[in-house]
């Protein structure tokens, strides 16, 4: 019997394909994701950016006019939940390579 939902892969073997990073819609990309880099490792870095856009929100909340604030506090959440989400995987992976 066939399974409806396949397994998933095995995070740890999951790499990085190459992927532009499309800043601006009027220009084609300076950058790009390199492929080959372990989901691991693109998930830390992918938190250590969220940590910074973190700070960075906390500082424009300080510009902001108080009328505006809650639209930079709803940023600020959903970054927040994103690198939750993210830590959460990494450490999930930690654990795997515990023995035993």
């Amino acid at each position: 019997m066939k399974k409806p939902v396949p397994d998933p892969p095995d995070l740890p073997f999951v790499r990085t394909i190459e992927r532009p990073v499309a800043s601006c819609p009027e220009h084609p990309p300076l950058f790009n994701v390199c492929a080959g880099v372990s989901a691991e490792d693109a998930l830390v870095h992918a938190s250590l950016y969220l940590k910074c856009a973190s700070v960075n929100i906390e500082e424009a909340v300080r510009y902001t006019a108080e009328s505006r604030k809650s639209f930079v506090w709803s940023t600020q959440h959903s970054v927040e939940f994103a690198r939750a989400l993210i830590d959460a995987l990494i450490d999930g992976i930690e654990l795997q390579h515990l023995p035993g």
